[in-house]
């Protein structure tokens, strides 16, 4: 799917000045979602277990990241948008599997991402705080969104509450799997580990859903989910 054809918001005025936001049709958001998050995040992760099951630890390292950069150059090529997952998952896989190889130990390998989420989340901690929330580029990945929506004030601070409640999600995250990478075997743990990201991650999804939607209540506007040939782009605040 190219840019021009990603869903976008965009707002509304009808005749008695209510306001109505219109967000992409379910269907039209889930299709723009899913190759990025199997690009990005499942086929690696699926890479690796295949891998470790036939070829062994080291196998597994390397076809998660021939995936990762063959993915990556597929889109330079194709002068494609590159996501933020795509891009940031590379380059954490990269220093991931030249640490794990170095020291050949599986355990370092699958503890490095607890530090780097720790890191990652700190770091959407400060953008929050400096209100340049790292999460509204994320969004992007997903559900690509008008400039000029992104320009209203409660929008703005919409994406600094949802940064704080995304780094706080992290930072559970990372216990639990910490817990579990020192009780299960790296087989299990694999598996586990994505249960309970993906279970944690898709309830921080519908609460950012859902806080976006009290959001835009407060502010008088009316979210209408699917397409609709009246839509106009929102007007930047002065």
């Amino acid at each position: 799917m190219t840019e021009a054809d990603a869903p976008a918001f965009s707002i509304n005025c009808d005749q008695d000045d209510s306001s109505i936001i219109h967000m992409p049709s379910p269907r039209s958001a889930i299709r723009h979602a899913i190759p990025v998050v199997i690009e990005g995040i499942v086929a690696p992760v699926a890479l690796f277990y295949l891998a470790l099951i036939f070829v062994g630890f080291r196998g597994a390292l390397i076809a998660a990241l021939v995936w990762s950069y063959g993915a990556l150059i597929r889109r330079l090529l194709r002068h494609e948008r590159v996501s933020t997952v795509l891009l940031l998952g590379a380059v954490l896989l990269t220093l991931r599997t030249g640490v794990a190889f170095v020291t050949g130990s599986a355990f370092i390998y699958f503890a490095q991402p607890l530090l780097g989420t720790v890191i990652i989340a700190v770091v959407i901690l400060v953008s929050a705080v400096i209100r340049r929330p790292f999460t509204q580029r994320f969004a992007q990945d997903f559900c690509p969104l008008d400039p000029s929506l992104l320009a209203r004030p409660c929008v703005q601070q919409f994406f600094v509450r949802v940064s704080v409640m995304w780094a706080t999600v992290m930072l559970f995250n990372s216990g639990v799997v910490a817990w579990l990478l020192l009780s299960s075997s790296i087989r299990a743990f694999v598996v586990e580990r994505t249960a309970i990201t993906w279970l944690l991650t898709a309830g921080a999804i519908f609460c950012s859903i859902y806080g976006f939607s009290a959001t835009m209540r407060t502010d008088g506007r009316v979210l209408q989910w699917g397409p609709s040939s009246a839509a106009v782009p929102i007007a930047a605040p002065r």
